[in-house]
């Protein structure tokens, strides 16, 4: 069974999460579970309460395929966690990497975004991350950018992030086609 966690953070953004905490597991059979850095309960920027019992280190242990970073305003402050460390762990045991909104700034904090190309909120928003060197990378995308096991989004860009979540962890194509078309039925 493909494994997903999601990291949150106090504040985290409710609707970037959504879509895949509530199809993954009943609808495609995806082991998704919650993890943070500090565990503990905490909101979210709507106001939902929370209890994250599960370390960044039992995430390590559970070797997901894929390691999501939700967004929110934590990420854009000094007190934003430092997860350099458990991000490189988590790639070098072979998972995939995602972050959305906010969580794209973990991901260059890292230096994960110096030498792929990727996306963010904004060119501006991204240089928030202290030490990040991949401007020339940058792609302004209103959709998720996929490259070398690396997913970034914008925070409004929530249904191809899961997409492209979804194929990180080995969906199959004709699964995240419906998927998709499912969700952009309203627009037709």
């Amino acid at each position: 069974m493909a494994r997903i966690g999601l990291i949150l953070t106090p504040g985290f953004a409710d609707w970037e999460y959504a879509f895949i905490a509530g199809t993954a597991s009943p609808f495609y059979g995806i082991d998704v579970r919650f993890f943070a850095p500090t565990t503990g309960q905490f909101r979210s920027q709507g106001g939902l309460a929370v209890r994250v019992d599960s370390s960044l280190q039992q995430y390590l242990d559970w070797k997901p395929d894929v390691v999501v970073v939700i967004g929110g305003m934590v990420w854009e402050s000094a007190e934003a966690p430092d997860i350099r460390d458990f991000l490189h762990a988590s790639r070098s045991s072979g998972a995939t990497l995602a972050g959305i909104c906010g969580g794209t700034l973990a991901l260059a904090r890292a230096g994960l975004l110096d030498s792929v190309p990727h996306t963010s909120n904004s060119a501006e928003f991204i240089q928030n991350a202290v030490s990040y060197k991949g401007c020339a990378l940058y792609r302004s995308s209103s959709i998720a950018v996929i490259a070398d096991r690396i997913i970034t989004a914008p925070g409004t860009a929530p249904v191809s992030f899961t997409c492209a979540v979804f194929a990180g962890a080995g969906l199959p194509s004709e699964s995240i086609s419906q998927f998709r078309s499912m969700l952009a039925a309203e627009h037709g």
